[in-house]
């Protein structure tokens, strides 16, 4: 069995170069949160046949089904094994709610898959291999503040999967941050983001200039975590974020995630700043929020979010840990 948290993207993943290999147009940065955790366990049945996936206690179907097997068949072929898989999670997240469930869910089951299989990787082969199920899962191997390489300049795109992959970044000690979370909609996308992330590759004017300023705000803001300054970090990853949700509503059709209740939290968070508190506001491919401050400042920040969506919909989230296997079961 193995355990692993969400991540949240500070400096974002958005678009894909190869979608086979899932690989990123740009690097990106994220924080590791230290609640939302994905427990999933995989036993191995006996020989070929369907692999049966349990989730949440209810037997996964559709596209569900389709991803984890098709993950599943690429860590059979690397350990050159054909049994088939039961597979049960536990997701504390909601799922397809711009909440980083994909994240979670992948990275524990790359933990717990390949070790099922007695495939024996390195944290950075660990890293390649969830990457493969769900892009930002390679960063939920790791604790804290994590990097991914998109692998771009490299000859040929065999060359760019080798070097695709998440490794943690350095922060200042005195840094200390803490993300609230405001959830606006916990209720599935009706766009996934597959599907949006597409579609704004394809068709936003916005994407090419979004995608060349974001190697600029991850050079900045991997100096502004080595000296601690919080507000810097903040300020990058607010425009960042607010940058990505530009490219999708100039995308034809537009893709819109941000709704009334967004924009809301967001006033309340530049209200808050105006008040002297160092928040910012980022998001994911959802309409719910996630405010970066001090821990200090948590709890001010969440009843302030919590006047908007309500107390019971704020979470305060720390830096957390990676993703690692757990005493006992199968795996």
């Amino acid at each position: 069995m193995a355990l692993a948290h969400p991540n949240i993207a500070l400096i974002k993943y958005w678009g894909k170069r190869d979608e086979g290999l899932v690989l990123p147009v740009t690097d990106s940065l994220s924080m590791t949160l230290d609640v939302y955790p994905t427990t999933t366990r995989v036993r191995l049945g006996e020989g070929a046949g369907p692999d049966e996936v349990v989730f949440n206690g209810v037997s996964a179907s559709g596209e569900a089904l389709r991803r984890i097997t098709v993950f599943l068949d690429l860590v059979r072929e690397r350990a050159g094994r054909t049994q088939r898989a039961v597979v049960e999670t536990r997701n504390t997240v909601p799922t397809g709610a711009g909440l980083a469930s994909s994240a979670s869910g992948f990275a524990a089951l790359a933990v717990a898959a390949a070790a099922a299989y007695g495939l024996r990787l390195d944290a950075r082969e660990l890293s390649r291999l969830a990457r493969r199920g769900s892009g930002s899962a390679s960063r939920s191997l790791f604790g804290g503040f994590a990097l991914w390489h998109s692998g771009a300049g490299t000859a040929s795109l065999e060359e760019a999967d080798a070097v695709s992959y998440a490794e943690p970044v350095a922060a200042a000690d005195g840094l200390d941050p803490a993300l609230v979370v405001a959830v606006v909609n916990a209720g599935p996308k009706e766009v996934s983001s597959r599907a949006a992330m597409r579609q704004t590759v394809a068709t936003s004017p916005l994407y090419g200039p979004w995608a060349a300023s974001s190697a600029a705000d991850l050079a900045e803001m991997r100096a502004a975590l080595v000296r601690g300054d919080l507000e810097a970090v903040g300020e990058i990853a607010e425009r960042n974020a607010l940058g990505m949700h530009a490219t999708m509503l100039a995308a034809r059709p537009a893709v819109r995630y941000l709704s009334p209740a967004t924009v809301t939290v967001l006033d309340a968070v530049v209200e808050l700043r105006r008040a002297g508190v160092a928040a910012y506001a980022t998001m994911d491919a959802g309409p719910n929020v996630k405010v970066l401050c001090r821990r200090a400042d948590a709890a001010r920040v969440a009843d302030a979010v919590g006047a908007v969506v309500g107390a019971s919909s704020v979470v305060v989230a720390g830096p957390g840990p990676g993703a690692r296997l757990l005493d006992g079961g199968d795996s």
